[in-house]
């Protein structure tokens, strides 16, 4: 028995243990892979498993959270009136290369009904986006919202099967890449 047991908070404790399990969750899987059991998630967010299986009854639960509040973080970014494309391709590498076993689990799970949201949620953001650098001369013309949505996955599945040290340098290959091939100058 652990000597300081931590009181049990009730309800009031719901929204706090699920964001600990998603942080979690992005650690573990990061350091472990797709293998990592999920008793590895509940002790780093240091809540029971009984909590970590409230929340999220399996893994695909579990990675669409993560992938909801990645998405988040880029719709934030993105509301800046000045934000561009550029910057949304630089902030989904990042998060990216820390998210790679994610990555795989979710693209495994892309019909599963509650992971179907990810990919509308991800395409109304990048066609603002689009739409946005169009008017201002960012992009090129015939540049569609299909194709950076084509942009973003190649470099998903690409940093997925990258060694983790071989991530970073990849990762800056591919903003080159998206930078000559969509921005305007």
């Amino acid at each position: 028995m652990p000597e300081n047991p931590k009181a049990n908070r009730g309800p009031s404790a719901g929204p706090a243990n699920r964001a600990a399990l998603i942080a979690a969750a992005r650690e573990v899987f990061a350091e472990s892979g797709l293998d990592a059991p999920l008793s590895a998630v509940a002790r780093r967010a240091e809540v029971g498993q009984g909590s970590l299986y409230r929340h999220f009854p399996d893994r695909i639960a579990l990675a669409v959270a993560v992938f909801d509040d990645n998405i988040a973080e880029l719709e934030a970014l993105a509301a800046a009136s000045d934000s561009s494309l550029v910057e949304l391709f630089d902030g989904i590498a990042e998060q990216a290369m820390s998210s790679t076993a994610l990555i795989e689990l979710t693209a495994a799970a892309r019909h599963d009904e509650r992971a179907e949201h990810l990919a509308s949620r991800m395409t109304a953001l990048v066609d603002s986006l689009v739409i946005r650098d169009r008017a201002a001369g960012r992009i090129h013309e015939q540049v569609t919202t299909e194709d950076v949505m084509l942009a973003i996955g190649m470099l998903a599945f690409l940093l997925a099967k990258t060694d983790a040290e071989e991530r970073p340098h990849v990762a800056e290959r591919a903003r080159g890449i998206f930078r000559a091939a969509f921005t305007e100058g």
